[in-house]
């Protein structure tokens, strides 16, 4: 949508929002792609560069309605990545400096940004939140997955004791 808007100018972007948020209260997959068609052929002769643009994303973009339904929402909405992204943030912010091993300067203004520090503590924080949405928080049932995989036998994976 913003790839979109950013093709519109402002006094027309919320026409052309509405117009493209049709797609996505499509019921199945077959009428979103026609709608899609539909909504870029119609938008085509005023913005072309936005018809050429949803021509060239339609896959990516409806690639997420090939899942169930009910996987719809989870797949499509970036607040899980966006969550994840702040709480990254939150904890490298309070290091402030990551040391290297070459020492470390006491300046407030240098920061150190170690790519070794850097990887081991955002994937120690990767790793806890697997750990969290694979059994606290289940994102996606076990059910509505084995539907789509081509094991359907599936467990959680090992916690060690």
């Amino acid at each position: 949508m913003r790839n979109v808007l950013g093709r519109v100018g402002k006094t027309h972007r919320a026409a052309v929002a509405a117009l493209v948020k049709t797609v996505f209260v499509q019921e199945t997959q077959e009428a979103a792609r026609q709608q899609w068609r539909s909504v870029a052929d119609n938008l085509r002769e005023r913005f072309n560069s936005v018809a050429d643009l949803m021509d060239a994303s339609e896959e990516d973009v409806l690639a997420y309605m090939a899942f169930p339904k009910e996987h719809w929402t989870q797949i499509h909405s970036t607040n899980p990545l966006k969550r994840l992204n702040k709480e990254i943030k939150r904890r490298t912010n309070v290091v402030g400096i990551f040391p290297n091993g070459k020492g470390v300067k006491r300046s407030i203004q240098w920061i150190d940004r170690s790519p070794n520090a850097i990887i081991r503590l955002v994937g120690a924080l990767l790793l806890e939140q697997n750990d969290e949405w694979a059994l606290a928080r289940r994102y996606m049932s076990l059910e509505s997955l084995a539907r789509i995989v081509d094991n359907p036998v599936l467990s959680l994976p090992g916690v060690g004791n």
